[in-house]
């Protein structure tokens, strides 16, 4: 994808994985809640919350996009989207299956999601000192 079609490509997955977001947490808040132990409850919880944090994230990299094409917002949103898959979908799977031992894989989500960010702040630095 390039330039607005890029960004109106990510604004449209930001809100598709928002609305995936506001769905898993109704889903927890109304089917899980006599399934399973309330820590893995906790857990599921944490996943829909960075999950839609960084669903937002990524309707507003498609709004920059759409401003500035550049590279590093697009890693930016690659990064975030891989966070959410792999942070929040190791805590969903971590829930749903009571394997505990995705919680090692969850730290890799963290780390895509602090790329993200960083990714994020070093294209908003270039546009503003060039």
């Amino acid at each position: 994808m390039a330039g607005e079609e890029a960004a109106m490509g990510w604004f449209a997955v930001g809100a598709l994985a928002a609305g995936i977001g506001v769905a898993l947490g109704a889903f927890g808040a109304h089917g899980l809640k006599t399934r399973v132990e309330p820590a893995l409850l906790d857990v599921f919880e944490t996943g829909v919350r960075y999950h839609l944090i960084h669903a937002l994230a990524l309707l507003v990299l498609g709004v920059a996009q759409a401003r500035n094409p550049a590279p590093l917002l697009q890693a930016a949103s690659w990064l975030l989207l891989g966070g959410i898959v792999i942070f929040s979908g190791s805590l969903y799977l971590m829930t749903f299956t009571g394997a505990r031992w995705l919680g090692a894989i969850t730290p890799i989500g963290g780390v895509l999601f602090l790329l993200g960010w960083a990714a994020a702040a070093l294209a908003s630095m270039k546009v503003t000192t060039s």
